[in-house]
């Protein structure tokens, strides 16, 4: 079974970053920040965008097919890597696209759950396999990504240390939590949770595991669920974790997958600044 499949969602709409541009010292980035994909923000070495080094992370991991799910009106992910320079050491993934488009009397793509959908439906020759799913917008680690395609389970998460993150104590306690059985099975996220919510998800150590959005999938397993997906009743979205727990509540089997590492995350413009300081210490040779 290929085990190499991976879907990186970048066709969202950017509104806090674009909402923040203007505290953006740099102009050349604070131009970026307010009209370009968070994933393209040139960020790294040379002004390298976030998505390279996302990539790259995921060709140190072993994967090798990557669909790449971008707007209808992008112009800036696909010039970038319809070509990889053959001295790219990511040239041996192979890239494709898939669109998300807007349906009409809306202004925003219809949620995560469709932009999967939209992936799987470009990728029919997946049938049969698993694929990792993650956001374009956090850096996941090498670490974090080969566990997931290792991992062996038809549907898996990570599930990070809240006290591994780094991130201010008010930001963290805004990520969704996790409910777990003893054995690590996945029973319940619980998005925006209250404090009463948090102290519910900590294990007997104290640890609480929340959800950075990365996912690993069988193929025929969640397709059936994206496709019946309903729109959120408050958000107005079809999101992933409500399809993980439609799922759950159907009887399949979700692991997670224990990880305390920081999670370098672009979602204003005040992120920018630590994000190039990471990227300059941690990724100094990278060409």
């Amino acid at each position: 079974m290929n085990d190499a499949n991976l879907v990186v969602l970048a066709a969202g709409a950017s509104s806090r970053m674009k909402r923040s541009s203007a505290t953006v010292t740099d102009p050349t980035l604070a131009e970026q920040a307010a009209t370009l994909p968070k994933a393209m923000i040139g960020v790294g070495r040379s002004g390298r965008p976030l998505l390279d080094y996302l990539l790259f992370n995921a060709l140190q991991a072993g994967y090798r097919d990557v669909v790449i799910v971008v707007g209808e009106n992008d112009r800036a992910i696909r010039a970038r890597y319809e070509r990889i320079d053959q001295e790219s050491s990511l040239h041996v993934l192979s890239l494709a696209f898939a669109v998300q488009r807007i349906p009409e009397g809306r202004t925003k793509p219809l949620g995560t759950a469709d932009a999967v959908l939209q992936a799987l439906r470009s990728r029919p020759e997946w049938k049969g396999e698993r694929f990792t799913v993650c956001n374009s917008d956090n850096l996941y680690s090498r670490k974090a990504l080969e566990a997931l395609r290792t991992s062996g389970a038809d549907c898996a998460m990570i599930d990070y240390d809240r006290d591994g993150l780094r991130f201010e104590r008010s930001r963290i306690e805004k990520f969704a939590v996790l409910i777990k059985a003893g054995d690590g099975t996945l029973k319940a996220i619980v998005e925006k949770p209250a404090p009463e919510e948090h102290d519910a998800a900590r294990d007997p150590s104290g640890r609480v595991g929340v959800s950075m959005n990365i996912w690993r999938f069988r193929y025929e397993l969640v397709l059936p669920f994206l496709e019946r997906m309903p729109l959120h009743p408050e958000r107005n979205e079809k999101e992933l974790p409500v399809a993980v727990m439609m799922m759950i509540r159907e009887g399949v089997r979700v692991s997670t997958i224990p990880l305390s590492e920081y999670v370098p995350d672009l979602t204003s413009g005040g992120d920018i600044t630590a994000f190039r300081e990471y990227l300059e210490r941690e990724y100094p040779e990278f060409h």
